[in-house]
C-alpha cells in the first residue's frame, strides 16, 4: 500500500490524469500517449506496457458497455477484426519475450513503440484528412451495415494486433483508420462502437501475453486506472467546449515529436522539427484545405469542429 500512496504514484497519477483528458477530448486511443510517458517517468518498457495494457482493457470495456447496449456496434465486422488481432496479439507479446535479455528487451520495445508512435501520428493524419475531403464533399456516413469484406478486415485486424501486442499502441488509430479506409459510408456512432468492442479481446489477449512475461506492478497499475478514468471523464465532458481540430493537430505534433524522442534523435533536431511543425503546420493544413475549396483556417474558433478540420 505505501508504494501505491508514494510521490511516483502521486506523478503517475496526474500524468494519468493529463493522458485520460486528451484521450476524452478526442477519442484517440491512450496507449500512444500514456505507454511513452510512463518510460520517459523511467519506468521499464516492458513494464510501461503491461500496465498500460492491463489499464486499458479494463477502462475500454466500460466505454465499449455503452455503445453495445445502445446496439451502435457491427458484430460483424468485429468478428472478424477479432479473428485477426487476438492471435496476432499473443504472438507480438511472444515476440518481446524471444528478443532475449531483459536490457535486449527493453531496447527493442523502446525503438518499436517509437516507430508505433510515428505510425500513429501518421494514421492520425491520415483519419483527419479523410474526413477533411468527406467534409468538403459534403458525404455523410449514414450506412449502418455495409457489405463486410472478410480477407481485407482480418487484414488490419492482424496488423493492429502485432503492433498492440509488442507495443500497447494502435488499437484506436490504426485499425480505425483501416475501417474508414475500406467502410466509409458506416455512420461515425456504428465506427466508434465496433472500434470500442473489438479492442476489448484484443487488449486482453495483449495484456496476458505481457504478463506472463513481466507480471503487473499495482503502484503503476492502481493510479493508471484512477486517474485515466478521471481524465477520461473530465475529458468527455470537455470536449463539446474545446475546438477538436486543433488539438488533435497538436496530439499529432506530440506524437511525432515523442516517436522522434524514443528513437533516439539528436533533441535539439527534435526541437528544430517541433518549432516547425509550430509555425507550418497550420499554414500547410490551411492550404490543403483550400484545395478542397474550404477556408483555410474555418471553425477555428469553434469547439465542436471535431473531425471534420
Amino acid at each position: 500500500m505505501s508504494g501505491v500512496l508514494s510521490f511516483d504514484a502521486l506523478q503517475l497519477l496526474i500524468v494519468a490524469f493529463g493522458v485520460g483528458i486528451a484521450v476524452g477530448l478526442t477519442g484517440m486511443g491512450g496507449g500512444a500517449l500514456m505507454t511513452p510517458a510512463l518510460v520517459f517517468l523511467g519506468i521499464p518498457p516492458t513494464s510501461a506496457v503491461a500496465n498500460d495494457l492491463v489499464s486499458a482493457a479494463i477502462t475500454k470495456s466500460v466505454g465499449a458497455a455503452v455503445h453495445l447496449r445502445n446496439g451502435s456496434p457491427n458484430k460483424q465486422l468485429i468478428k472478424w477484426l477479432v479473428l485477426g488481432s487476438v492471435p496476432m496479439a499473443l504472438v507480438g507479446s511472444l515476440i518481446v519475450k524471444l528478443i532475449g535479455p531483459s536490457g535486449d528487451q527493453q531496447k527493442f520495445l523502446k525503438a518499436a513503440i517509437g516507430c508505433a508512435l510515428l505510425l500513429t501520428a501518421t494514421t492520425y493524419v491520415v483519419r483527419m484528412y479523410l474526413n477533411l475531403v468527406r467534409q468538403a464533399t459534403g458525404r455523410r456516413r449514414t450506412e449502418q451495415n455495409p457489405t463486410i469484406r472478410p480477407l481485407a478486415t482480418l487484414a488490419i485486424g492482424a496488423l493492429g494486433g502485432l503492433l498492440v501486442g509488442i507495443t500497447s499502441v494502435g488499437s484506436g488509430s490504426l485499425i480505425m483508420v483501416g475501417m474508414l479506409l475500406l467502410y466509409p459510408t458506416m455512420s461515425s456512432l456504428r465506427l466508434v462502437g465496433t472500434d470500442l468492442l473489438q479492442a476489448i479481446p484484443l487488449v486482453v489477449a495483449a495484456a496476458i501475453g505481457h504478463i506472463l512475461i513481466t507480471g503487473v506492478d499495482w503502484s503503476v497499475l492502481i493510479p493508471l486506472m484512477i486517474g485515466g478514468s478521471l481524465g477520461t471523464a473530465l475529458g468527455a465532458r470537455l470536449a463539446s467546449l474545446v475546438n477538436q481540430s486543433v488539438i488533435r493537430r497538436g496530439i499529432v505534433m506530440v506524437l511525432t515529436l515523442t516517436g522522434l524522442g524514443m528513437l533516439g534523435v539528436d533533441p535539439t533536431w527534435v526541437g528544430i522539427l517541433g518549432a516547425g511543425m509550430v509555425i507550418l503546420g497550420p499554414v500547410v493544413w490551411g492550404a490543403i484545405r483550400r484545395q478542397h475549396g474550404l477556408p483555410a483556417f474555418d471553425h477555428l474558433g469553434s469547439a465542436t469542429s471535431g473531425d471534420d478540420d
